[in-house]
């Protein structure tokens, strides 16, 4: 077997995990059509745009990088704000390691919301996606014994397919709650790079819930969870976040939160989310507690992200805005 084959196949086994599991952030919250179209436009305003970057593992390796640009805009709302459709778009870049192993994808996404009940304070959202991605990996930092050997396959291509379902729920002006169900690779598609293995990407599960919680003036309690499952692999994510309300109903509307989750076996994650006006900036840090500490030194990673919403109403409150209205 000639040598640029063998750099190959240990490329692809080391990076085997990698492959197996789809890009994502540790923090969704802010920009959740990260998470599942049927967020896509379900918030108030008439638009939204997202930057999230992550930089993992940097203190063992060339760190895995990952970059999410989203984009959402409401396309009709009817009848009061009752039932509209949405649309979104997302490009997704993620590259690691001495070959720059990296994946590029580009999605639309098209969401329908309704209201449901009489007092129109819960709402079901039903999205659906479609992308393209693009797999590959850089051979010009291969250490090659023959100069004059070159890797016939450097990319594969292939479609992808998702739904997803999201239910919001604001009994009063107190509380609101949050749930999501999304199913991502319907098509479970051929990643392999001849196209003859038959090696798929198995499809990934996720169930995101979370509630916001504001009986005091100047502050509310944020509890949330998120199960993904794909493949062999599960993720499990719980914690809360505490939020300040520094300024309302004056010039200026500012807010602060911070809060601590856990990922099962994985890492502890710490954030940090200051508000002002109609921008949003995330600072999120993984502090790794897996098998990988002893390498790591506990650093895993560091997320930062900025959201622009653009308003459709002046209209400012003490309760907890409802998503659409």
């Amino acid at each position: 077997m000639p040598t640029k084959w063998y750099i190959l196949l240990l490329c692809l086994i080391t990076l085997a995990p990698l492959r197996a599991q789809d890009i994502h952030f540790s923090h969704v919250d802010s920009d959740p059509m990260l998470l599942n179209p049927a967020y896509a436009g379900f918030f108030n305003g008439k638009g939204r745009f997202g930057m999230m970057y992550r930089n993992q593992w940097a203190s063992v390796s060339i760190p895995y990088q990952t970059i999410a640009l989203t984009g959402e805009m409401a396309l009709l709302r009817i009848d009061g704000n009752r039932y509209g459709l949405s649309l979104g778009a997302s490009v997704f870049n993620d590259n690691a390691g001495t070959l720059s192993y990296g994946t590029t994808s580009a999605h639309l996404a098209l969401s329908g919301f309704a209201s449901v009940g009489r007092h129109g304070n819960n709402h079901l959202s039903i999205g659906l996606e479609g992308g393209y991605a693009v797999a590959g990996f850089d051979p010009t930092n291969a250490d090659m014994e023959d100069p004059s050997e070159y890797f016939d396959m450097q990319q594969t291509s292939y479609p992808l397919l998702c739904f997803g379902a999201a239910w919001y729920s604001q009994p009063s002006g107190e509380l609101q709650t949050k749930l999501g169900f999304a199913i991502r690779n319907l098509n479970r598609p051929d990643i392999s790079w001849s196209h003859l293995d038959n090696t798929r990407l198995e499809r990934r599960y996720s169930l995101f819930a979370r509630a916001e919680y504001r009986h005091w003036q100047l502050l509310s309690i944020i509890p949330q969870v998120n199960f993904q499952a794909q493949g062999k692999y599960r993720e499990l994510v719980y914690g809360a976040d505490v939020k300040w309300y520094l300024s309302e109903g004056g010039q200026h509307e500012i807010s602060m939160r911070t809060g601590l989750a856990l990922r099962q076996t994985d890492a502890l994650i710490a954030n940090i989310i200051f508000e002002y006006d109609a921008m949003v900036f995330i600072f999120c840090y993984d502090a790794n507690t897996s098998g990988l500490i002893a390498a790591s030194g506990s650093f895993g990673a560091v997320e930062v992200g900025l959201v622009y919403r653009i308003a459709d109403s002046k209209k400012k409150t003490r309760a907890i805005k409802c998503p659409v209205y």
